[in-house]
Protein backbone atom coordinates (compact mmCIF):
# COMPACT_ATOMS: atom_id res chain seq x y z
CA UNK A 1 0.00 0.00 0.00
CA UNK A 2 0.94 3.94 0.24
CA UNK A 3 4.82 3.66 1.43
CA UNK A 4 5.60 0.92 -0.24
CA UNK A 5 8.70 1.25 -2.08
CA UNK A 6 9.19 -2.49 -3.60
CA UNK A 7 11.36 -2.84 -6.22
CA UNK A 8 8.47 -3.08 -8.76
CA UNK A 9 9.02 1.26 -8.28
CA UNK A 10 12.57 1.03 -10.59
CA UNK A 11 12.00 -2.25 -12.42
CA UNK A 12 9.31 -1.80 -15.39
CA UNK A 13 7.00 -4.56 -15.91
CA UNK A 14 5.77 -6.44 -18.53
CA UNK A 15 2.20 -5.47 -19.61
CA UNK A 16 0.21 -5.80 -22.66
CA UNK A 17 3.86 -7.23 -24.58
CA UNK A 18 6.24 -4.55 -22.34
CA UNK A 19 9.48 -6.06 -22.46
CA UNK A 20 11.58 -5.11 -19.38
CA UNK A 21 13.28 -2.29 -20.85
CA UNK A 22 10.13 -0.80 -21.40
CA UNK A 23 10.13 -0.85 -25.13
CA UNK A 24 6.74 -1.95 -26.15
CA UNK A 25 6.84 -4.98 -28.17
CA UNK A 26 3.78 -4.92 -29.84
CA UNK A 27 0.20 -2.88 -28.54
CA UNK A 28 -2.62 -4.75 -28.69
CA UNK A 29 -5.34 -2.76 -31.12
CA UNK A 30 -8.67 -1.54 -30.05
CA UNK A 31 -7.03 0.03 -26.63
CA UNK A 32 -8.84 3.34 -26.08
CA UNK A 33 -6.46 5.77 -24.05
CA UNK A 34 -9.60 7.59 -22.99
CA UNK A 35 -11.16 4.73 -21.45
CA UNK A 36 -7.68 4.09 -19.20
CA UNK A 37 -7.28 7.11 -18.60
CA UNK A 38 -10.84 7.40 -16.94
CA UNK A 39 -9.82 4.02 -15.18
CA UNK A 40 -6.88 5.28 -13.39
CA UNK A 41 -8.78 8.46 -12.13
CA UNK A 42 -11.58 5.96 -11.12
CA UNK A 43 -8.65 3.73 -9.06
CA UNK A 44 -7.74 7.05 -7.20
CA UNK A 45 -11.29 8.15 -7.09
CA UNK A 46 -12.56 4.96 -5.48
CA UNK A 47 -9.85 4.71 -3.45
CA UNK A 48 -10.21 5.42 0.73
CA UNK A 49 -9.21 8.46 1.96
CA UNK A 50 -7.74 8.67 5.41
CA UNK A 51 -9.43 11.11 7.61
CA UNK A 52 -7.97 14.40 9.33
CA UNK A 53 -4.62 14.17 6.68
CA UNK A 54 -6.52 14.12 3.62
CA UNK A 55 -4.44 11.59 1.64
CA UNK A 56 -5.65 8.46 0.17
CA UNK A 57 -4.53 4.90 0.29
CA UNK A 58 -4.16 3.30 -3.33
CA UNK A 59 -3.56 0.14 -4.45
CA UNK A 60 -0.16 0.65 -5.42
CA UNK A 61 0.58 -2.46 -8.09
CA UNK A 62 -3.31 -1.53 -9.40
CA UNK A 63 -1.89 1.81 -10.10
CA UNK A 64 1.23 1.08 -11.85
CA UNK A 65 -0.37 -1.96 -13.74
CA UNK A 66 -2.96 0.88 -15.10
CA UNK A 67 -0.29 3.72 -15.90
CA UNK A 68 1.73 0.65 -17.86
CA UNK A 69 -1.36 0.47 -19.82
CA UNK A 70 -1.92 3.53 -20.53
CA UNK A 71 2.01 4.42 -21.03
CA UNK A 72 2.39 1.29 -23.72
CA UNK A 73 -0.41 2.58 -25.48
CA UNK A 74 0.25 6.13 -25.56
CA UNK A 75 2.33 5.85 -28.39
CA UNK A 76 0.03 3.70 -30.82
CA UNK A 77 -2.48 6.54 -29.59
CA UNK A 78 -0.17 9.32 -30.99
CA UNK A 79 0.56 7.37 -33.79
CA UNK A 80 -3.01 6.52 -34.42
CA UNK A 81 -3.72 10.78 -33.72
CA UNK A 82 -0.66 11.30 -36.32
CA UNK A 83 -2.63 9.20 -38.77
CA UNK A 84 -5.66 10.81 -38.68
CA UNK A 85 -3.80 14.72 -38.63
CA UNK A 86 -1.90 13.25 -41.36
CA UNK A 87 -4.57 11.84 -43.13
CA UNK A 88 -7.05 15.12 -42.14
CA UNK A 89 -4.00 16.65 -44.06
CA UNK A 90 -4.05 14.72 -47.08
CA UNK A 91 -7.80 15.01 -47.40
CA UNK A 92 -7.59 18.61 -47.04
CA UNK A 93 -4.99 18.68 -49.46
CA UNK A 94 -7.09 16.53 -52.30
CA UNK A 95 -9.85 19.02 -50.96
CA UNK A 96 -8.07 22.12 -51.94
CA UNK A 97 -6.74 20.60 -54.86
CA UNK A 98 -10.56 19.50 -55.76
CA UNK A 99 -11.52 22.67 -55.60
CA UNK A 100 -8.75 24.22 -57.47
CA UNK A 101 -9.43 21.72 -60.20
CA UNK A 102 -13.12 22.96 -59.42
CA UNK A 103 -12.59 26.41 -59.59
CA UNK A 104 -10.27 26.55 -62.70
CA UNK A 105 -13.23 24.20 -64.84
CA UNK A 106 -15.51 26.77 -63.64
CA UNK A 107 -12.86 29.59 -65.28
CA UNK A 108 -12.27 27.90 -68.15
CA UNK A 109 -15.92 27.30 -68.48
CA UNK A 110 -17.00 30.76 -67.68
CA UNK A 111 -14.13 31.84 -70.11
CA UNK A 112 -15.27 29.27 -72.78
CA UNK A 113 -19.24 30.81 -71.80
CA UNK A 114 -18.33 34.30 -72.49
CA UNK A 115 -16.17 33.68 -75.49
CA UNK A 116 -19.47 31.76 -77.27
CA UNK A 117 -21.71 34.91 -75.47
CA UNK A 118 -18.80 36.92 -77.43
CA UNK A 119 -18.95 35.21 -80.66
CA UNK A 120 -22.74 34.85 -80.21
CA UNK A 121 -22.79 38.71 -79.69
CA UNK A 122 -20.53 39.25 -82.70
CA UNK A 123 -22.73 37.28 -85.15
CA UNK A 124 -25.69 38.94 -83.91
CA UNK A 125 -23.94 42.29 -84.09
CA UNK A 126 -22.87 40.82 -87.85
CA UNK A 127 -26.43 39.88 -88.88
CA UNK A 128 -27.71 42.98 -88.06
CA UNK A 129 -25.31 45.36 -89.88
CA UNK A 130 -26.24 42.97 -92.77
CA UNK A 131 -29.84 43.30 -92.32
CA UNK A 132 -29.60 47.13 -92.14
CA UNK A 133 -27.15 46.97 -95.39
CA UNK A 134 -29.59 44.54 -97.21
CA UNK A 135 -32.46 47.24 -96.51
CA UNK A 136 -30.45 49.97 -97.63
CA UNK A 137 -29.40 48.16 -100.32
CA UNK A 138 -33.20 47.24 -101.42
CA UNK A 139 -34.31 51.07 -100.44
CA UNK A 140 -31.84 52.04 -102.72
CA UNK A 141 -32.58 49.42 -105.65
CA UNK A 142 -36.75 50.29 -104.89
CA UNK A 143 -35.88 54.33 -105.73
CA UNK A 144 -33.57 53.81 -108.77
CA UNK A 145 -36.24 51.13 -110.16
CA UNK A 146 -39.16 53.93 -109.26
CA UNK A 147 -36.73 56.80 -110.39
CA UNK A 148 -36.37 54.17 -114.18
CA UNK A 149 -40.46 53.88 -114.12
CA UNK A 150 -40.74 57.47 -113.67
CA UNK A 151 -38.18 58.20 -116.67
CA UNK A 152 -39.11 55.30 -118.95
CA UNK A 153 -42.79 56.49 -118.13
CA UNK A 154 -41.80 60.44 -118.90
CA UNK A 155 -40.30 59.23 -122.52
CA UNK A 156 -43.12 57.13 -123.45
CA UNK A 157 -45.23 60.11 -123.01
CA UNK A 158 -43.20 62.19 -124.69
CA UNK A 159 -42.67 59.86 -127.33
CA UNK A 160 -46.75 59.50 -127.22
CA UNK A 161 -47.05 63.33 -127.80
CA UNK A 162 -45.20 63.32 -130.48
CA UNK A 163 -46.30 60.39 -132.33
CA UNK A 164 -49.76 62.33 -131.61
CA UNK A 165 -48.41 65.64 -133.04
CA UNK A 166 -46.75 63.78 -136.06
CA UNK A 167 -50.26 62.07 -136.58
CA UNK A 168 -52.18 65.01 -136.34
CA UNK A 169 -49.94 66.98 -138.64
CA UNK A 170 -50.33 64.09 -141.06
CA UNK A 171 -53.73 64.38 -140.54
CA UNK A 172 -54.27 67.90 -141.42
CA UNK A 173 -51.69 67.48 -143.84
CA UNK A 174 -53.87 64.48 -145.45
CA UNK A 175 -56.94 66.45 -144.63
CA UNK A 176 -55.19 69.62 -146.57
CA UNK A 177 -54.12 67.75 -149.52
CA UNK A 178 -57.48 66.25 -149.81
CA UNK A 179 -58.96 69.67 -149.57
CA UNK A 180 -56.71 71.09 -152.62
CA UNK A 181 -57.32 67.66 -154.66
CA UNK A 182 -61.31 67.93 -154.19
CA UNK A 183 -60.87 72.06 -154.97
CA UNK A 184 -58.86 71.06 -158.19
CA UNK A 185 -60.92 68.29 -159.30
CA UNK A 186 -64.19 70.40 -158.74
CA UNK A 187 -62.38 73.35 -160.50
CA UNK A 188 -61.38 70.73 -163.51
CA UNK A 189 -65.30 69.90 -163.62
CA UNK A 190 -66.01 73.54 -163.29
CA UNK A 191 -64.38 74.45 -165.87
CA UNK A 192 -64.93 71.31 -168.52
CA UNK A 193 -68.79 72.41 -167.72
CA UNK A 194 -68.24 76.16 -168.39
CA UNK A 195 -66.48 74.85 -171.65
CA UNK A 196 -69.47 72.54 -171.95
CA UNK A 197 -71.69 75.43 -171.15
CA UNK A 198 -70.10 77.47 -173.72
CA UNK A 199 -70.28 75.05 -176.30
CA UNK A 200 -73.91 74.67 -176.15
CA UNK A 201 -74.54 78.04 -175.96
CA UNK A 202 -72.86 78.62 -179.22
CA UNK A 203 -74.66 75.30 -180.39
CA UNK A 204 -78.19 77.36 -179.75
CA UNK A 205 -76.67 80.44 -180.75
CA UNK A 206 -75.80 78.61 -183.96
CA UNK A 207 -79.13 77.18 -184.41
CA UNK A 208 -80.98 80.34 -183.32
CA UNK A 209 -79.35 81.91 -186.38
CA UNK A 210 -80.18 79.66 -189.25
CA UNK A 211 -84.07 79.47 -187.70
CA UNK A 212 -84.64 75.67 -187.42
CA UNK A 213 -84.98 75.98 -183.61
CA UNK A 214 -87.63 78.17 -182.15
CA UNK A 215 -86.65 80.06 -179.53
CA UNK A 216 -87.38 79.07 -176.07
CA UNK A 217 -90.06 81.14 -173.87
CA UNK A 218 -87.16 80.57 -171.00
CA UNK A 219 -84.09 79.20 -171.76
CA UNK A 220 -83.48 78.52 -168.22
CA UNK A 221 -85.42 75.82 -168.66
CA UNK A 222 -82.98 74.02 -170.94
CA UNK A 223 -80.66 74.22 -168.47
Amino acid sequence: MLGQNSAKANIEPEVSGQNIEGEPASSSPGVDIQRELNRLEEIILDSPRIPFVGRTLIDEEQLLDQLDIVRLNLPVAFQEAEMIVRHKDEILQEAELYAEEIIENAEQRASQILNEMGLVQQAKVEADQLRNQVQLDCEAIQQATIAEIEQIRYQAQQELEEMKARAIAECDEIQNGADDYADRVLDSIEQQLTDMLKVIRNGRQQLEGDGNIPKPLNPTNNL
